[in-house]
Order: structure tokens, then C-alpha cells, then sequence
């Protein structure tokens, strides 16, 4: 556990110990964790939103994913597995809604079928236990399910992450700031960071972790720090199913390893409705949920992005395919009965998008791992899309620890 000595101790001058920027599933996370490892550690959260979770964390589809898709060995797959286990337990806990469904990964073309098998592979290199099927028992678990062969994951689920996010909050016993956008960063080696809100509110903290996730690179930048990395905001599009009925628990195809996007998928909720999606397009804005926001300073950033235009002339042909399902509902239902052969264009109503907060490289490489970097001061979490609310424990134990870490050496004698 760390040590965090008193506030007399740490002498006066700063309004808090560690300053937390981002009141998402992942910040929140993280000043739980601060405040469970070492008590008495003053805690402050931003976040510029009236309420907790209203990006990334609130417009999800709500999965606790096992881990099955990720590298071995990488954060994704070491946080998903420990974060799947630790989420249902928190949820337990706490008398938050959720419900472990298990899920199918269904392979419906004879191309796929490799591709099946190696999850298969990885799957059982993570630790995750899964059950191979053949096309006649698909139809055991989801009778309207049609497919050449699937993978049956028992430990996914789901669960309400914006109650998590909301318990998070309370258990940390943080001063949480809601409305409180970061407008400028000042920060002093040895001293600390100063940080301005809009209002004019200024917060001095010895240690400032970033949480921020779609302004995340935005705010390293207003510290000083060159982030190496741009946040390319990526809208997921959802349709609700009219007969939920039709869908059991969770439907995934197999995802194409080039992306990061997992296809448009089916998922019963802890409401019992079922959503589709999502499917994934540019977005005109870091919170352009539908193509009419635009806001063209910060698409300007992204258009100026190098690694923007390597994106589109890498993977122009998968892009056209999303952008045509997103001007298309009759596209969209095409790819959807490749799953569910009985649903038809009426089945599908219209439900709120949400944004994939996803960092690329000035080559054009889109970062596939979380990716946490330190500064003077500071914690930068650069790199947090799904799964990073299933793993969002171990990652802010993680942040919370380097945070803890430069707390400790800032306040030695």
C-alpha cells in the first residue's frame, strides 16, 4: 500500500493530491482505487459534464467482455479477463444490474472459419474457457441464429456501467466537480499542476491524472506533453430491435483482425431490449454523434492528422462498407440477417450512437492496446476504447498506482 503522508505533513499550497481530469468509468475508476490503496490521499475528479458517464462509458452497449479478441500478454487481454471477473463481483456488491449471458461468435462465411479457430487459439492462451459448435447447435442456443460454425464464451455479460460509474463515484469519497471543463494547464516541476476550469475555478494538485478520453490528447498537450498520438473520433451507430424476442443473449460475428471494431453485433441488455451495432463511422466531431455535429476546429485537427489520411487510403473498401450501412438502413439489415435471417428493415428503430475515442499514430497505425504514459506530475491515459469499462478496475488500479508513486516522491523530503 502506498504511504501518503498527512496533509500537514505535505504542507499547504495545493488544494488537493491528485487531480483527476475525465469523470468516465475509467477516471472514476481510478480515484476509487487511489483512495482504497491509500486512505486519506485528497482526491478531486473534473469532469465537464453536468453527471458522471456521458460519453464513452454511458453509450455503450453495456458488455462485459471476457477478453477473447485481445493479444496475449497485452493490457487489453490481462484487464479484460481480471476486469470481467472483478465487474460481475462489483456489481454483486453493489446490487448493480447485471447478468452473465455468455455469448456466441458466429462464423457465416467458410472465409471466416480460420479465423474462428484462431480466436479459439487465443482464447485459450488468455485463460478463457470456450465451446466450439457446429452449425446444427447454434440454433440451441439462439433458435434464430443461422451459421456455418460458432464459439460459445460462457464468461460474458452484461451490466448497467453507467450505476458502476455512479457507485465508483460515491465509493471513492473523491470530491467529484461536475460542469467543470479544463481550459488551461500550468504546471511547475517540483510544485505540481494548476489547473483553470472554464469558470474560472483554479485546482492545484501535486499529481494530475488524465482520464479525459475523447480530449484526452488535448489535455497532455495543454500540460506541455506531446502525446504522440491523436484522439480520431470513430461514431458507433445503433438500431433497437422492435421483436427482442428474437435474440436470446449476445451475437458477435468474427471481427476482422485489422480493426478494432468488433462488426455489427446483437446484444440483450439487463433491460431485456436488444441492441444492434454498432456500426462505425468517421465522426465530424470528438462528441458528433450524428452527422449533423460538426465542429469544425476540431475536425480540422483530424483532417490535419497525418495519420487520418493513411487511415482512409489503408482501409478505404471497409470504411465505404460502414459509411454505406450508415446512409443505408436497407445496407444495415443486409449485414444484420447474415446473423439473423428473420429480420427485416422494420424490425430495426433507431437508438442513440456513441463515440470510440480511438488513438492513432502518425503512420496511421491505430494504437490496439491501452496505452497509459507519465509526465512531470502527471498520468496520461491515451488510449482507453472498449473494453476499458470491463477492465476499467484494473486500469485505474494501475493509474492509481503511478499516480500514488510520483505522490510519494513529490512529497519526500
Amino acid at each position: 500500500m502506498a504511504q501518503v503522508r498527512t496533509a500537514s505533513a505535505r504542507g499547504g499550497g495545493h488544494d488537493c493530491d491528485v487531480l483527476v481530469v475525465g469523470g468516465g468509468i475509467v477516471g472514476l475508476s481510478t480515484a476509487y482505487a487511489i483512495t482504497r490503496a491509500a486512505p486519506g490521499t485528497r482526491v478531486t475528479v473534473l469532469e465537464k459534464e453536468p453527471g458522471p458517464a456521458r460519453h464513452q462509458t454511458g453509450r455503450n452497449s453495456g458488455v462485459i467482455h471476457s477478453g477473447v479478441y485481445y493479444r496475449p500478454g497485452s493490457l487489453k487481454a490481462r484487464y479484460a479477463v481480471r476486469g470481467a471477473a472483478e465487474m460481475v463481483k462489483f456489481c454483486a456488491e453493489y446490487g448493480i444490474p447485471h447478468a452473465v449471458t455468455g455469448k456466441l461468435i458466429v462464423a457465416t462465411e467458410r472465409t471466416e472459419l480460420p479465423r474462428l479457430h484462431a480466436l479459439v487459439q487465443r482464447a485459450r492462451e488468455n485463460g478463457i474457457p470456450v465451446r466450439e459448435l457446429g452449425a446444427a447447435q447454434i440454433p440451441e442456443h439462439e433458435p434464430e441464429v443461422r451459421g456455418l460454425a460458432a464459439i460459445h464464451v460462457g464468461t460474458t455479460g452484461v451490466c448497467d456501467y453507467v450505476a458502476v460509474a455512479r457507485q465508483l463515484a460515491h465509493a471513492s469519497g473523491a470530491e467529484i466537480r461536475y460542469g467543470a471543463e479544463v481550459r488551461h494547464v500550468d504546471r511547475r516541476p517540483g510544485l505540481g499542476v494548476a489547473v483553470r476550469t472554464r469558470s474560472g475555478d483554479v485546482i492545484r494538485a501535486r499529481v494530475m491524472v488524465n482520464c479525459a478520453g475523447l480530449h484526452c490528447d488535448e489535455i497532455a498537450r495543454l500540460t506541455g506533453d506531446d502525446p504522440g498520438m491523436r484522439i480520431v473520433p470513430f461514431r458507433g451507430e445503433y438500431y433497437e430491435l422492435a421483436r427482442p424476442e428474437l435474440v436470446r443473449g449476445l451475437v458477435y460475428p468474427v471481427p476482422d483482425p485489422a480493426f478494432p471494431f468488433l462488426g455489427v453485433h446483437l446484444t440483450r441488455g439487463i433491460d431485456g431490449g436488444v441492441h444492434i451495432g454498432p456500426n462505425a463511422v468517421p465522426a465530424l466531431a470528438r462528441e458528433g454523434y450524428g452527422w449533423g455535429v460538426v465542429r469544425p476546429r476540431e475536425l480540422g485537427g483530424t483532417l490535419a492528422w497525418p495519420g487520418s489520411w493513411r487511415i482512409a487510403r489503408r482501409h478505404w473498401r471497409y470504411g465505404a462498407g460502414e459509411l454505406r450501412r450508415s446512409l443505408s438502413k436497407a445496407a444495415f439489415t443486409t449485414a444484420v440477417r447474415r446473423l439473423l435471417p428473420a429480420v427485416t428493415e422494420d424490425d430495426l428503430v433507431a437508438a442513440p450512437a456513441g463515440v470510440r475515442a480511438q488513438a492513432v499514430l502518425a503512420d496511421g497505425t491505430l494504437v490496439d492496446d491501452f496505452l497509459i504514459r507519465e509526465a512531470a506530475h502527471t498520468v496520461h491515459v491515451l488510449n482507453a476504447p472498449s473494453p476499458a469499462a470491463t477492465a476499467s478496475l484494473p486500469i485505474g488500479r494501475e493509474v492509481g498506482r503511478r499516480a500514488l508513486a510520483m505522490l510519494d516522491e513529490a512529497v519526500r523530503p
